[in-house]
C-alpha cells in the first residue's frame, strides 16, 4: 500500500461493538483518537492523517456510537480501551496513540491498562488532576436532553458547558455534518466519564513515552491542565506550538508527532 492509498474496514471489540476505521500510509502505526462530538466525517483526523502518511501508517476510526461504528450499552471507559485493543491488533499488535482533547485522556487510560503502545501523544488534554470540574453532572444533563429528544440542544449545551467560545458554537449548526453530529449527541455523556476518572495516581503509573502539546493561543485553563498532566506522567515532554483556541494545525503538529513516534521506536 502506498502512502496515498486508503483502505477501510471494521473490527469487532470485546463486547461485540463494531468499530469502523480507515488505514493509510507506511511506517510505524499510529491510531488517531477524536475528541468529544467528532467522528471521521468531521475531517479532524483525516487532516492530520494526510500530514503523517509519508512516514507513519495512520488509523482513523469512529469511536463507539459515532459515524459508522455501533454501540453497546452500558457505557464504560474500559470498553473504549477494548476498542483500542482491537484496533491495535489490526495494526499488527503494537501502535502509538495520538488523542485530541478527551481523546487524549482516553489514550492515557489505554496506556495505563497496559496495552502495547510504544508512545502516546496528547493534544490539549482537558483533565483536572487536582480538583473536581463537575463533568459527571454534565453527563447527566446531556443524557436528559437526549432522552427528551433534544439532541441539538444537548450538543450545544455540551459545547457551552465545557467553555467553547461563542464564535465556535454559533457556526456549529451551519456545519455540513450537523445532522450527523446531532446523531452522536448521546456519546457526549461518555467523554466526561473519561476525564473525570483520570487521576494523578493513574497518570503516574504510565511510563510510556508521552508528548503533551498545547496551543500557544489556547486559554490558561487548558494550558495549565496540559502542563500538570505532563508533570504527572513519568516519561513526558510538554510542548507549546502555534495554533488557535484548543487546536494546533496539522502542519505544525505533524512533524513533532512523527519525531515522537519514531524516537520511541
Amino acid at each position: 500500500m502506498t502512502a496515498n492509498t486508503t483502505s477501510t474496514g471494521t473490527v469487532r471489540s470485546a463486547d461485540g461493538t463494531t468499530i469502523a476505521y480507515e488505514r493509510a500510509g507506511e511506517g510505524p502505526a499510529v491510531i488517531l483518537i477524536d475528541a468529544a462530538g467528532h467522528f471521521r466525517g468531521t475531517g479532524l483526523q483525516r487532516a492530520l492523517a494526510e500530514q503523517l502518511t509519508g512516514e507513519l501508517t495512520v488509523y482513523c476510526y469512529d469511536r463507539r456510537g459515532r459515524g459508522e461504528s455501533t454501540d453497546t450499552p452500558p457505557y464504560a471507559v474500559e470498553r473504549e480501551v477494548d476498542d483500542l485493543q482491537a484496533l491495535i491488533e489490526v495494526a499488527g499488535g503494537s501502535a502509538a496513540l495520538h488523542g485530541f482533547s478527551s481523546g487524549a485522556v482516553l489514550a492515557v487510560h489505554a496506556a495505563a491498562a497496559g496495552l502495547p503502545i510504544p508512545a502516546i501523544s496528547l493534544l490539549e488534554p482537558p483533565v483536572e488532576l487536582h480538583g473536581d470540574v463537575g463533568l459527571p453532572a454534565l453527563a447527566t444533563e446531556v443524557t436528559e436532553l437526549v432522552t427528551a429528544g433534544r439532541r441539538a440542544d444537548a450538543y450545544l449545551h455540551y459545547l457551552r458547558s465545557i467553555g467553547v467560545p461563542d464564535e465556535f458554537i454559533e457556526r456549529t449548526p451551519d456545519s455540513p455534518v450537523w445532522q450527523q453530529l446531532q446523531a452522536l449527541a448521546h456519546t457526549l455523556a461518555y467523554d466526561p466519564q473519561i476525564t473525570a476518572t483520570m487521576t494523578d495516581r493513574i497518570a503516574r503509573t504510565v511510563t510510556t513515552p508521552a508528548l503533551v502539546v498545547n496551543s500557544a493561543a489556547t486559554d490558561e485553563r487548558l494550558s495549565t491542565w496540559g502542563r500538570e498532566l505532563a508533570a504527572a506522567l513519568p516519561n513526558a515532554t510538554h510542548r507549546t506550538l502555534p495554533g488557535e483556541w484548543h487546536g494546533v494545525s496539522p502542519a505544525d503538529l505533524a512533524p513533532v508527532l512523527v519525531h515522537h513516534v519514531l524516537a520511541a521506536g
